[in-house]
């Protein structure tokens, strides 16, 4: 449920048994792509940047360079096959040199052995993976005042969402209640035209809008009618992350006549840039997927937003961190361009994260401090707590309560599952009108056949005084969501509680000797639900937020980088929603919608990355992540330790100390991420030094995908400069060496760490004086005192003399040999 997140899937597009039948493969080829082209080629300028900035795509050797790229393409492949026995998808030139083609397992073969050639890999598939958000996290008072107000938050920042499309009409990105936005010349995208409407996606707020869906559609996946053939969002999820991202300010969400208050993105005024690769009923294509994120980084976003991962580590490659996707993530990253990706949504076990590279921000899921909940007040007194965004049964009155299959119009309607509530005209309106409908949650729930706002208008039809969906067994990691309904209703998710209900019910009704019911006596009356409870004990990890430890390769050993970086709320989020979007069965033809998963926290950190980009418009992409990261914070708003949601037994939800495993360094702060002090700065080289130090990594594979050799060695890959330290198989004593960069007024920090017993912890230098802009390096030495088979956590902090205080968590687990 709201399980939104895409997940990448590697499947085979057709039958096994379609031997020789087409498929998309993903071809990279020899020569570097213009992000990477040093020249060399006769009458072919160079046209990498010299550091990791953006690239004029516009300019005269950018163009001439990627035809050049194109035409070697389209060379090859006319070269090898006769015409019409292929066909290529999309060239890709910027991030990565190749293309992507629709051919025959035996062309894929010859391709393989061609000259030139450097890897061929069938394509993947991709599957999916807010009104109180800002002022949780302190954006209104303690953020957006230093950029201008709400009115001018994220300015001129663009961001990109890799999706599924957007709805234009909405509110949230209206623009004509705003201040006029202006031309953005550093934009280069395109609006695409509505093949109905003839008007094109844009608005000013929304600059750019294109889809892709040549691999779907060469695959066979592709239905225009629900599908369409434009950045239109036929799902609901890119219209819900892009409003949380970057929604316009104060717009009343509204739903069945109530209010629930007030819908902003975390970067009101940033510019959406829409480029649609995943659809409904598939998901989407991995060629699909990196054509987008190819176009995004030619257009000149400055942050993408990516609610996409793999749904297990690639097979294709040995390593995590190098496939097609990460690579071209790896280019956009080098391009200057911040990345936010979800962690995925497989918690709350270890080793579910979807997002391994340093070069990506992997945001994990909180559940923030509003909580919706309702009861049911039963006759006999006893009260039962359950889910219910829903008014209540009329004051100071009690209803009858009558059970679905105690009022079917036919016995014979058995095969519908009446107990659902799904179909109004199988239940006898007579006995169900001015009574409280009782309904079963089963299995149709989970599944998305029957839905909580199905069984709400079954009995507002019916003219129930309200309805109670009872769960009666719960597998193991089901989540329940409040639904917003009209009518008074409630989700009663406890199985004991549940049974009291059933109990309390057949011992109050009379039956007949064929069990026919002669009168209904059970009685109750439901709360009211429309106003959440604020909780101090927030935020925690969400149950289903994917958890750490990061791994290196697809036999699940474990890295030497910390993952998931950063928590941010995922959980019960309010923002926009297409109302052509199926994607949640509760939500459909409604504007907004209530939904949980870290596809929601993604956006979080893209909106506030965008600020910190208005305000430190030079910034690196690293530079950005080690802000939001240094400054987060690990209590919550009782000034406790975080806690994790975890399984007890079966199903039941219980509190445990949250790790960095599961919260990276912590949840955001966005106020302070605006003035961390200092930064851990990293880039292309530097990535590039990382991979080349993970051990068992193949440095022809590097090649492969980066177009460098590997001249450049960390020694191990702990020493990657980021703002956390995690070693997987700690030997006797390591150091390991960190550089912080000044980006504020001189400063003397103090340097001291802390570790759990089993390891001990030394830094140094103990101080040191840093002039804005200077680069300092200190080291960590960590030792092995016992051997206890599992992580230990610390962490190094650096006390600054004007208040600044940057955290890096740590986590090592400690071997004999």
């Amino acid at each position: 449920m709201g399980e939104m997140w895409f997940s990448v899937v590697i499947v085979l597009l057709f039958s096994i048994l379609n031997v020789g039948k087409a498929e998309i493969y993903i071809v990279t080829v020899e020569g570097e792509p213009v992000i990477s082209y040093k020249g060399g080629i006769d009458g072919f300028e160079a046209t990498a940047a010299e550091s990791d900035e953006k690239i004029d795509t516009t300019s005269e050797s950018v163009t001439s360079y990627a035809q050049h790229l194109e035409k070697k393409h389209d060379m090859l492949l006319a070269l090898l096959f006769d015409r019409g026995t292929y066909k290529k998808i999309y060239s890709y030139r910027h991030l990565i040199n190749g293309f992507a083609a629709h051919i025959s397992h035996e062309q894929a073969e010859i391709l393989r052995r061609a000259p030139g050639v450097k890897s061929v890999e069938r394509d993947w598939k991709v599957k999916r993976l807010t009104t109180h958000t800002p002022q949780f996290l302190g954006l209104p008072t303690g953020v957006w005042p230093t950029g201008g107000g709400f009115d001018r938050a994220g300015e001129d920042i663009i961001i990109g969402f890799i999706d599924s499309g957007i709805y234009p009409h909405h509110p949230s990105f209206a623009s004509h209640n705003t201040e006029p936005y202006g031309p953005l010349p550093k934009y280069r995208g395109k609006c695409e035209i509505d093949p109905n409407t003839k008007k094109d996606y844009c608005n000013g707020k929304i600059i750019g809008a294109q889809h892709f869906a040549e691999a779907a559609k060469a695959a066979g996946s592709f239905n225009p009618a629900i599908d369409f053939d434009s950045p239109l969002d036929g799902d609901g999820h890119g219209s819900h992350t892009a409003a949380i991202a970057a929604g316009n300010n104060g717009i009343p969400v509204r739903m069945h006549g109530f209010e629930f208050g007030r819908a902003s993105g975390m970067a009101p005024r940033a510019r959406i840039a829409v480029y649609k690769a995943l659809y409904r009923l598939f998901g989407g294509f991995v060629a699909d997927v990196v054509a987008a994120i190819e176009q995004a980084v030619h257009d000149g976003v400055d942050i993408l937003n990516l609610s996409v991962g793999p749904n297990s580590p690639p097979a294709t490659t040995k390593t995590t961190f190098l496939n097609p996707f990460d690579a071209t993530l790896l280019s956009a990253v080098k391009a200057g361009v911040f990345i936010a990706q979800a962690a995925g949504n497989g918690g709350p076990f270890p080793k579910t994260l979807l997002s391994y590279s340093p070069w990506i921000a992997t945001v994990a899921a909180a559940v923030d401090d509003r909580r919706y909940k309702n009861h049911l007040t039963l006759g006999n007194g006893k009260v039962l707590a359950g889910l219910g965004l829903s008014p209540s049964t009329h004051p100071n009155r009690t209803f009858t309560m009558v059970a679905a299959n105690d009022v079917l119009l036919d016995s014979s309607v058995t095969k519908y599952s009446p107990a659902d509530c799904q179909r109004p005209e199988v239940l006898n309106k007579n006995l169900v009108e001015g009574n409280i409908l009782l309904c079963g949650y089963s299995f149709n729930f989970v599944v998305g056949t029957a839905s909580i706002k199905k069984a709400a208008e079954t009995a507002k039809a019916l003219g129930a005084a309200g309805f109670v969906l009872a769960v009666e067994n719960a597998s193991p990691g089901t989540k329940f969501d409040p639904v917003p309904v009209r009518i008074p209703g409630i989700l009663i998710t406890d199985v004991s509680m549940s049974m009291e209900l059933v109990n309390y019910y057949n011992i109050t009704t009379s039956r007949d000797w064929t069990g026919r019911v002669k009168s209904f006596k059970s009685t109750g009356s439901i709360g009211n639900g429309l106003r959440p409870i604020l909780h101090k004990s927030a935020p925690q990890v969400a149950v289903f937020s994917a958890r750490g430890p990061n791994i290196k390769d697809y036999s699940f050993q474990d890295a030497d980088l910390l993952k998931p970086d950063i928590l941010a709320p995922g959980s019960l989020i309010w923002a926009a929603w297409a109302p052509n979007g199926t994607d949640e069965a509760n939500y459909c033809g409604e504007g907004f919608a209530l939904i949980s998963g870290t596809s929601m926290a993604a956006p979080h950190i893209a909106g506030i990355a965008a600020l910190i980009k208005q305000h430190h418009p030079h910034w690196s992409p690293a530079a950005i992540k080690s802000a939001l990261m240094t400054t987060s914070s690990t209590i919550d708003r009782a000034e406790r330790p975080l806690q994790a949601q975890q399984y007890s037994g079966s199903e039941t939800l219980m509190l445990v100390p949250a790790t960095p495993f599961d919260y990276g360094s912590g949840h955001v702060n966005p106020r302070a991420a605006l003035d961390p002090g200092l930064i851990f700065d990293a880039g292309y080289q530097d990535y590039l030094g990382f991979l080349c130090t993970v051990p068992g990594i193949d440095a022809q594979e590097i090649k492969k995908f980066t177009h460098s050799p590997c001249n450049y060695t960390l020694g191990h890959p702990s020493n990657f400069n980021s703002p956390s330290i995690a070693v997987s198989h700690l030997v006797g004593t390591q150091i390991i060496t960190r550089i912080v960069t000044n980006v504020a007024e001189e400063e003397t920090y103090v340097v001291t760490a802390r570790m759990a017993p089993e390891i001990a912890i030394e830094t140094n230098p103990p101080a040191m004086t840093l002039r804005h802009g200077a680069s300092r390096k200190f080291t960590v030495t960590l030792t092995v005192r016992s051997v206890t088979g599992a992580y230990s956590f610390g962490e190094v902090l650096l006390k600054g003399s004007r208040g600044h205080k940057v955290r890096i968590p740590v986590a090592a687990m400690g071997y004999d040999r």
